[in-house]
């Protein structure tokens, strides 16, 4: 079988790019018949006529007097830079320009040879690309900033401290555009008592925010109704078992009551699952309140909660804590609870302000080892 040949002519015509070449001034010595398609240009109208340059945008003109042409005169070959043409009609040509410089016996440039490729499409599919960027980073500004609202909803956007008590917080995200799971309050109630609690869902995103909203408000409920620690989170259980009872949706939790008193506040406190909160007296000292025994709320039906009682004299301050606080990575490992306890421990006496500071800064320096959402709660007596 006889394979078609091209002629040499007829290739340099009818090639899928365009051709030129130039003297070294930049006028057009020849062009091929496809590149005078693109640009509805004579073959007469251009040879001996224009220059390279005169072909381009205004700005593609300036480009190529202080760009393109130095680096060509000084490398011998520049390829790949995108240029516009401008068509006898007006429209725009977007081309890939490669160009090669042909020298004499006495290496001075005689003729400069230049291949032109359609860019149309890909500049029609950069163009796609951009506006698909664009429009990811308005989604995702769009969903941080719903993010953040959210959380902040979730958050009391300031604390009262009881009267004659001092009281700080902090919440830290492990990431800026992802809803955590953490939570906190402090909240009167009857009889010059008041109620708080610091806690963490299971989960991140929507629906840990929906269940840490049920929780929020049932914790509030359920101390109008009964204060005593450990019938409180009884009754949280309940309800999230009831509203969860297709999956496991649960929570670890500190809930206490506080009675502010001449002498100090009496404290008392029940835990499901939750680190236990520690307490910073004036002396120095660092006591750690345990709650053997108190399970996760909302996994085992009729879980058990334990509680336990101590006295905020002045110069002492209770902290809680969610456990994202001593499980981020420090030095190739987790920080963990031992090292927690010595740092705090070495603040000791301080005040709610002052030990909530030291601690924001200590989660500052995990860095990217912070792997979960850490929240933090103090509250102390002044001291006298």
């Amino acid at each position: 079988m006889e394979l078609p040949e091209d002629s040499a002519e007829e290739l340099y015509e009818q090639a899928p790019c365009g051709y030129l070449s130039t003297l070294p001034d930049g006028r057009i010595t020849k062009i091929n018949a496809r590149l005078l398609g693109w640009l509805g240009y004579r073959r007469e109208e251009v040879v001996g006529r224009l220059r390279f340059a005169d072909l381009l945008t205004v700005g593609g003109k300036l480009y190529h007097e202080t760009h393109f042409a130095p680096l060509l005169r000084m490398q011998g070959e520049l390829g790949g830079v995108a240029l516009d043409l401008v068509a006898v009609d007006g429209t725009r040509l977007p081309v890939l320009v490669t160009s090669t410089v042909k020298t004499g016996q006495d290496g001075t440039p005689v003729l400069i040879r230049t291949t032109l490729f359609d860019a149309r499409d890909r500049r029609a599919y950069e163009r796609e690309l951009l506006r698909a960027r664009q429009d990811a980073d308005r989604e995702r500004d769009r969903a941080q900033r719903l993010a953040a609202t959210l959380q902040r909803s979730l958050l009391p956007p300031s604390l009262t401290a009881p009267p004659g008590m001092q009281v700080a917080a902090h919440y830290q995200p492990e990431s800026a555009d992802r809803i955590g799971g953490d939570f906190y309050d402090l909240f009167p109630l009857a009889g010059g008592r008041w109620g708080f609690f610091l806690g963490d869902v299971c989960g991140k995103g929507a629906e840990a925010a929906v269940l840490t909203s049920l929780i929020r408000y049932t914790l509030r409920a359920a101390a109008v109704q009964d204060p005593h620690p450990e019938t409180v989170l009884s009754t949280l259980d309940a309800a999230l078992q009831r509203e969860y009872s297709g999956g496991p949706r649960f929570c670890t939790v500190v809930f206490g009551v506080l009675v502010p008193g001449e002498a100090g506040c009496g404290v008392a406190l029940a835990s499901g699952g939750h680190p236990p909160a520690l307490l910073l007296r004036a002396d120095g000292t660092l006591g750690v309140l345990h709650t053997p025994g108190g399970q996760l709320v909302g996994v085992l039906p009729k879980a058990t909660f334990t509680s336990t009682t101590a006295h905020l004299a002045p110069g002492d301050t209770l902290l809680l804590y969610s456990d994202g606080l001593f499980e981020a990575r420090s030095g190739g490992g987790r920080y963990g609870e031992e090292a927690l306890h010595a740092f705090t421990a070495g603040l000791a006496p301080a005040t709610a302000s002052t030990l909530v500071e030291a601690l924001t800064r200590l989660v500052t320096t995990f860095g990217d080892g912070l792997d979960d959402d850490v929240a933090l709660l103090a509250i102390g007596v002044p001291p006298r």
